[in-house]
């Protein structure tokens, strides 16, 4: 019977350490950062990457407006073009902060009635840049508050999104100017 206790030992400080490495947090998990300052989030936001999804694959010149309203709830306006030849176009949400997560998670509404998840993963200090994710799903966002950000600035952000659990291999860089349209890394407009 020596045996089976033999090969418990082994397994049990398997099954220990599979449940210590599901129990802790991701490097740049959000929940480690401080809270967002609301005030100092709203504005401008331009999209310099994206993990492309159909309702934003194509667009440039996207921007994300937030405006903190009376009630405490935020309204979210996202202005994009289908080709800078293209007329501007907008989408209005409404967007409320989830409690208990230092102003990082949002739900979403879209046409009031569809909704959808925001969570801020990390703010520079200075509130010049921010990284944001979809919670479960594979879609992630780089804004900044200028439309154009240095290259090593993007790389390091790049992977900050990786080390908080995006893959960051599917983000794409966002035309903000016409002359960023076929350069690489940056996305392809749906229109010219």
């Amino acid at each position: 019977m020596a045996r089976p206790r033999i090969l418990r030992l082994p397994l049990i400080g398997l099954l220990l350490a599979l449940l210590a490495a599901c129990a802790s947090q991701p490097v740049g998990d959000a929940r480690s950062q401080s809270d967002v300052d609301l005030e100092r989030f709203m504005g401008t936001w331009y999209v310099i990457a994206h993990i492309p999804y159909f309702a934003e694959r194509g667009h440039v010149a996207s921007r994300q407006e937030y405006t903190l309203r009376g009630d405490g709830r935020i309204a979210a306006r996202y202005i994009h073009q289908e080709g800078f030849s293209q007329p501007v176009e907008a989408l209005e949400s409404r967007a409320k902060v989830k409690g208990g997560t230092g102003n990082r998670e949002w739900a979403q509404r879209f046409y009031g009635v569809i909704p959808a998840k925001l969570r801020i993963l990390e703010v520079a200090p200075d509130y010049s840049w921010a990284l944001i994710d979809y919670p479960g799903r594979d879609m992630g966002w780089i804004y900044g508050r200028a439309p154009t950000m240095d290259d090593a600035l993007y790389r390091q952000l790049v992977m900050k999104m990786r080390d908080h659990g995006v893959n960051a291999r599917q983000l794409v860089r966002v035309p903000q100017l016409p002359e960023q349209v076929g350069q690489p890394g940056f996305a392809e407009p749906e229109m010219p």
